[in-house]
């Protein structure tokens, strides 16, 4: 199956290992990745800020792209969710409603496909180490994908997975939340961290790098030696 990379801007630009590393593990199941240079933003911040006309103009270039792959498989529940569960409600009414619609159907988060689409458990990965999973708001609420990255972790040669009490609770980000609400974003995020710290895992691990970087950053600035990994970066070390 040729199968298109969908990268979020801030992980092309922050965390590129996330997305390398999920097209190693697809290669490594036997399928060709491609990777559209021309993609940008999905659209999502102006989306999520009321900003619709602006948001479509990002997302009609995002449609054109990806209307010429056969599947896109996103390394982010949050910008996944935008492309498969919005883009219809975006693009109701538009011209381009029908492509949008197409993309949406087309469009999965990188455990939804592996676990849901492809029917694998278990991608040959090897990580001794001791991990707790956040759920990302978008990929659980929006996507509901609790237990795909939980099944492929389980698998995972040596890792022992462990689960946070506030395994649900949102990190804080939230995108221009964290912007438009620092103070409230950050005391969202202690409430986290301190969950995380109560496992003594080693690693955080997410299918969604947004809440990572706002995890981290809580995480570094309180002295706590916990770090963070995409899944895919999990899947992809033997």
């Amino acid at each position: 199956m040729k199968i298109a990379l969908f990268i979020p801007c801030f992980v092309d630009t922050l965390f590129p290992e996330a997305g390398m590393a999920a097209a190693q593990v697809l290669e490594r199941l036997g399928h060709e990745v491609d990777f559209p240079e021309e993609q940008t933003c999905c659209g999502q911040p102006p989306f999520n800020t009321g900003m619709w006309d602006e948001a479509r103009e990002v997302a009609r270039r995002q449609v054109s792209i990806f209307s010429k792959c056969d599947v896109v498989v996103s390394v982010s529940g949050s910008c996944g969710a935008m492309m498969s569960v919005f883009y219809p409600e975006l693009f109701h009414g538009d011209h381009d409603e029908k492509a949008a619609c197409g993309v949406a159907g087309k469009t999965f988060e990188f455990s939804d496909f592996l676990v849901n689409h492809l029917g694998v458990s278990d991608v040959g990965a090897r990580f001794p180490a001791k991990v707790t999973f956040h759920d990302g708001c978008h990929g659980l609420r929006e996507l509901g994908l609790k237990q795909p990255p939980r099944t492929l972790l389980e698998n995972v040669r040596g890792l022992e997975l462990v689960e946070m009490g506030e395994a649900e609770t949102c990190c804080g980000f939230g995108g221009m939340f964290s912007v438009k609400f620092p103070d409230i974003s950050t005391a969202m995020g202690e409430v986290k961290c301190a969950s995380i710290a109560e496992t003594h895992a080693d690693y955080v691990v997410s299918n969604d790098s947004s809440c990572l970087m706002q995890i981290q950053g809580i995480l570094k600035k309180q002295g706590r030696n916990v770090r963070t990994l995409h899944l895919a970066e999990v899947l992809a070390k033997t």
